[in-house]
């Protein structure tokens, strides 16, 4: 109900900054107002680039601020050991939602700010979403704040913590830390690694807790006394876990390599390392060299693999994953030949047969690679049901349009 046409630029301004000042009247939020020419003429003539058309643009209202009183500053410990400073804020209401921490990225990003706990702070949400603190209020510092200084142990654990020179982070390196030991876990279980499913954040933080686990290799020898006793587990849901744990089993070595949460390694390079060395034993050989002569991979990121190999727990865990059947070579199929090297694959809408998520990797897996948005670049379409606007622009390019079927058949020789 609120669309309008206007005339000229003045018009579209004064259309703007109105609605800046009645955004908070509305029963939802927004965060911006969607400008796009009308001439058809004009839009043809402005055109579009790879990703989004030049005749319609997004503008973004300044995100809102609001001041608030900065409580304390705790320190969380992370799954690579990283000590996070985090800001506990009296809670404050903004852009939809209460706001009552924010993260302070590391010590040194404190002291740029010249943050004090005491202090009042002014707060936005980057991005409209991840709270953040621009900057305290020098007219109400009354002289009793205190500096925040980074413990010289971890907060949990109470090992000595170490900052490394030309790193921002502080860390602690003890890794039977429960605090990195439980994010680990859960990293090891998501969705993108091993895809334990029911294994919930509450469950891992009792098995930690209550010293059931002492690494994510010990998941895999887990009983049905050890899970029943859980906090809302119950006999199907625990059966459920087991069956799902001993299913992580088959996952392929890309999974693996990512879930074992190596520092600087992600989903993507988790790929290009199994299919490099399509062991988990040749990639605990690698030298520096051989890592960074692999596109992508860098000194610090070779670097941090190399050290994860090289720590005696590593090859402990490793071991105790060997012995519980975990497939540490890269499977037959993704052996070989690849058949779609080069090939670049769009899926817009939804398949029957399978999630899109898997379609991509189904693909990667076969060498090709995947695009996020419409282009000339693009190989093969593969239009599932609903597919939305990026199936008319591949259509206007002329690309090769797959029906679901069309893609299955394509699939057949190669899977």
């Amino acid at each position: 109900p609120h669309t309008k046409f206007v005339k000229n630029m003045d018009e579209v301004w004064a259309y703007c900054r109105s609605w800046q000042k009645k955004r908070s009247g509305l029963d939802y939020l927004i965060d911006g107002i969607v400008i796009k020419v009308l001439s058809l003429r004009q839009r043809e003539i402005l055109g579009q680039t790879a990703k989004s058309p030049r005749w319609q643009v997004a503008y973004k209202f300044p995100p809102e601020i609001v001041s608030t009183k900065l409580n304390d500053i705790v320190v969380q410990v992370g799954r690579t050991g990283v000590l996070t400073p985090v800001a506990c804020l009296e809670p404050v209401f903004l852009a939809g939602s209460t706001i009552s921490r924010a993260t302070l990225h590391n010590e040194d990003e404190i002291k740029r700010k010249d943050i004090r706990i005491g202090d009042t702070v002014v707060i936005e949400k980057g991005g409209e979403v991840i709270p953040k603190i621009l900057r305290f209020v020098p007219s109400q510092r009354s002289g009793n704040e205190k500096k925040f200084h980074m413990p010289k142990t971890c907060p949990v654990c109470k090992s000595k913590v170490l900052r490394l020179l030309g790193e921002a982070a502080t860390r602690c390196d003890n890794p039977q830390c429960k605090a990195q030991l439980t994010a680990r876990v859960r990293h090891f279980a998501s969705k993108e690694a091993m895809d334990i499913v029911g294994l919930g954040k509450s469950h891992v933080d009792q098995l930690v807790k209550m010293d059931i686990i002492g690494d994510y290799a010990d998941l895999y020898f887990l009983k049905y006394d050890d899970i029943i006793g859980l906090d809302l587990m119950a006999d199907k849901s625990t059966g459920n876990l087991l069956a799902s744990i001993e299913e992580s089993k088959k996952q392929d070595l890309d999974r693996v390599v990512f879930a074992l949460g190596i520092n600087s390694v992600g989903v993507n390079l988790g790929r290009v390392l199994a299919e490099q060395y399509k062991s988990l034993d040749a990639l605990s050989r690698a030298s520096v060299d051989d890592l960074c002569g692999i596109e992508g991979i860098g000194d610090v990121c070779a670097k941090a693999i190399i050290h994860f190999f090289g720590v005696p727990h590593t090859k402990k865990v490793i071991g105790k994953l060997k012995k519980a059947g975990i497939t540490l070579k890269l499977k037959r199929k993704l052996l070989g030949l690849k058949p779609f090297a080069g090939k670049i694959f769009l899926f817009t809408g939804s398949l029957k047969s399978m999630s899109r998520a898997d379609a991509q990797k189904q693909i990667r897996d076969l060498g090709g690679k995947t695009a996020s948005s419409a282009s000339k670049n693009v190989d093969y379409v593969v239009a599932g049901a609903d597919p939305g606007s990026k199936l008319e622009k591949s259509t206007k390019l002329k690309c090769n349009i797959l029906s679901e079927s069309d893609y299955l058949k394509l699939l057949k020789p190669h899977t």
